[in-house]
């Protein structure tokens, strides 16, 4: 009931960009028929004009020749870098204003709600790829505010590869595809992408990020998002303040393993993009906390490290994160090409009360941003429904490829004689900090700019041993895919300069490499807020989830009905999976709606299975099913909570995972044994669901020992 009224409350607060759009979506039905582009209506787009039906077609049918040239031109560029994106409408709240700190009434009006805007994407792939890949995501943001658009288009990781713009260049060479035979997509696990990384030392920090679970998402949804630069906030006096912006979403920071990644590729190239859309048409509205980390200007060069500098983040055990406001994504795109592949982010996008910074890469996307929209989608693309701002807005500039806004004004110039556009107050406007300036032109960094190596040795020493495990078996899957030596003798020469012990070990499955003396002593710091197993401010919930709930014809209708009633009442999406899809008959005569079947899904499709008992021996016998088995020792094998009632744990115990259960869990109540829960008597009823419910929000079972089992 509460996801129903929070759906009518979003659909008619803070919407004034749900009303803009409206007036630019066209309503194609029964009522609305088929004409030319002109207007003219038409009663035949199946046939082209011949002379004769067997006769030549001819040049003069303009229905045909509009119909396919436009066809022609449908595609734009893709990006060059995350062109395969998902995004989402929302809303932003303000609850904790930054008084004192900035003019910008974004961030200072708490009585407002401002329309937003989100693009979730993979940076290296083409927009055929697929979603699972190992690769950072974009998260760029857009707040459509009363003061102008503002944008922060930033990454799932807080720190980037490089530290200036000229550089990005090399590194996306490097990281596409091989230029010889286009392989492989959308990944680093080739011999340019490491070559270029090892080589380039300020590569180094972002290296243990790529090889961490953060590359491998489980989903949009419980990725954190990150403004990567220094920004500036400006009070009413233009004193400035930095600032870092960090999205902390709701239902935690969660990854998949990489067995079930890999698996998702070929599965559902689709999975984060379905899982947003249909988490959102479901009500389990997704919800961010953005965070601040504010940095005095006076205490600018207090850290070991350059604020300026993108290869690096700020510890939150330095400063901690200030969450001030609530971001919800509430409404799906009405039309992907229209309202995804046409929005333009821009760094540049801020509004009056904020500034950049001096971080070198931040000016580079500055410029590179508003180049590249200019070269995909023209230079009027700021004039498209997705980009529009809410608040008024008018320029001086004119013409140029797409301009359809007609204007009385016929002095595109500044001043005039009808003082048209006049200039707004310098407190109303956007400024820029004045600070001074000293030095000589030159092509070098400050000198913190040039340590590369302790935030990335902070990073490794802060994981957990599952994530540790998981770094190494991510390096030894990226460069066994390089194919020459002196990549693979450069690549843990770096490791070597993050952690002696993690280069050896990355090194066993290379017998031709040397793994050369400890470089530099690992220094032993951690952060208490990095790891997604051990941090602080971890979220752990069952809210948000997807479990499937595997069955048979003559399951036992009350128990599931009851658990899965109670799972959906703990914000679960509880999915009934079975032989066929549609109408399942239980015990007693009645049917749950089965959405899924065994060929159109996997475990990898949930974060939790439950296996339902049924009522005689019959229904022991159905389950001896290769994909009944399977799923239940993939789910194993990954981790994941997993659920048996009645007749299913006789089964799971002997048949599906044999050996992993003591004796006793086929008789008496409920236990839980690695990370299973056990019912063998049907009808457990809230026992079982609640511990099932507590079991499914640790997200994995990280004890449980699965080296040996294969699925």
């Amino acid at each position: 009931m509460a996801q129903i009224v929070e759906k009518v409350v979003n659909a008619t607060v803070g919407d004034a960009k749900t009303r803009q759009m409206e007036s630019f979506t066209l309503d194609e039905n029964s009522k609305t028929p088929l004409t030319t582009y002109f207007g003219a209506k038409i009663s035949d787009t199946d046939h082209a004009i011949k002379a004769g039906n067997r006769g030549p077609t001819i040049l003069n049918d303009h229905h045909n020749r509009e119909k396919i040239s436009h066809f022609d031109h449908e595609r734009i560029p893709e990006r060059a870098v995350h062109a395969r994106g998902a995004g989402a409408f929302g809303e932003f709240k303000l609850h904790t204003p930054l008084t004192g700190l900035t003019t910008a009434k974004v961030l200072t009006d708490t009585s407002k709600t401002t329309p937003a805007y989100v693009r979730f994407s993979t940076v290296g792939g083409s927009r055929g790829s697929a979603d699972t890949v190992r690769d950072p995501r974009g998260f760029a943001v857009r707040m459509y505010t009363d003061e102008g658009n503002w944008d922060i288009v930033g990454n799932n990781m807080p720190v980037f590869f490089v530290q200036e713009a000229i550089k990005f260049v090399d590194l996306v060479h490097a990281v596409k595809p091989e230029p010889h035979n286009e392989i492989p997509q959308a990944q680093t696990a080739h011999d340019n992408a490491w070559d270029f990384m090892s080589l380039h030392e300020q590569t180094t920090h972002m290296q243990t990020w790529i090889l961490s679970d953060r590359a491998i998402p489980r989903s949009f949804r419980m990725m954190q998002g990150f403004g990567v630069h220094t920004f500036k906030l400006l009070d009413e006096n233009n004193k400035s303040t930095f600032v870092k912006y960090h999205w902390t979403p709701h239902l935690g920071t969660h990854s998949l393993v990489w067995d079930e990644a890999l698996k998702l590729n070929g599965q559902d190239p689709d999975f984060h993009r379905r899982d947003l859309y249909d988490a959102i048409e479901a009500g389990a509205y997704p919800k961010w906390e953005l965070g601040v980390q504010i940095i005095k200007e006076e205490d600018e060069h207090k850290f070991d490290f350059d604020i300026l500098d993108s290869t690096k983040l700020i510890p939150e055990d330095l400063v901690p994160v200030q969450n001030i406001g609530t971001l919800t994504l509430n409404r799906n795109p009405t039309d992907y090409f229209t309202e995804v592949e046409q929005v333009a982010f821009c760094t540049s996008h801020i509004v009056p009360g904020q500034d950049h910074s001096n971080d070198p890469l931040l000016a580079g996307r500055n410029f590179s941003y508003l180049d590249t929209q200019i070269s995909r989608l023209g230079v009027n693309h700021n004039f498209l429904p997705v980009n529009r701002p809410v608040c008024p807005f008018a320029t001086n500039q004119r013409d140029g490829k797409g301009a359809f806004n007609s204007r009385r004004n016929r002095t595109a110039y500044h001043p005039n004689r009808h003082d048209a556009l006049p200039m707004s107050a310098p407190e109303e406007s956007l400024r820029h900090h004045e600070e001074k300036v000293e030095g000589i032109q030159t092509r070098l960094n400050g000198p913190k700019f040039q340590e590369y190596t302790d935030q990335a040795t902070l990073f490794y020493n802060s994981m957990s041993e599952p994530e540790k495990e998981h770094m190494l078996s991510a390096a030894q899957f990226e460069l066994s895919k390089c194919s020459e030596h002196e990549v693979h003798q450069a690549a843990i020469d770096r490791y070597n300069l993050i952690d002696h012990d993690f280069a050896v070990k990355v090194a066993e499955v290379f017998p031709h490499i040397t793994v050369k003396p400890a470089v530099k002593p690992n220094h032993g710091r951690k952060s208490a807020f990095l790891s997604q197993v051990t941090g602080k401010n971890q979220t752990f919930t069952a809210e948000g989830r997807k479990v499937g709930i595997y069955l048979l014809p003559g399951y036992e209708f009350a128990s599931v009905a009851a658990i899965q009633k109670a799972l959906q009442a703990a914000g679960v999406m509880a999915k009934i999976v079975s032989a066929q899809t549609g109408a399942i008959k239980g015990s007693n005569g009645q049917s749950l709606d089965a959405e899924f079947n065994f060929e159109n899904s996997r475990s990898t499709h949930f974060d939790a299975i439950i296996f339902a008992g049924g009522a005689d021996a019959s229904y022991a016998k159905k389950l001896k099913t290769g994909r009944l088995i399977h799923a239940a020792r993939e789910a194993f094998m990954h981790k994941k909570a997993i659920g048996a009632t009645g007749n299913t744990v006789e089964w799971l115990a002997d048949i599906a995972l044999p050996g992993e259960f003591s004796a006793g869990v086929k008789t008496g109540g409920i236990s839980l044994e690695k990370g299973v829960l056990i019912a063998p008597e049907v009808g457990t009823g809230a026992e079982f669901s609640k511990s099932f419910i507590d079991a499914v929000a640790k997200h994995r079972v990280w004890e449980r020992e699965v080296d040996h089992i294969a699925a």
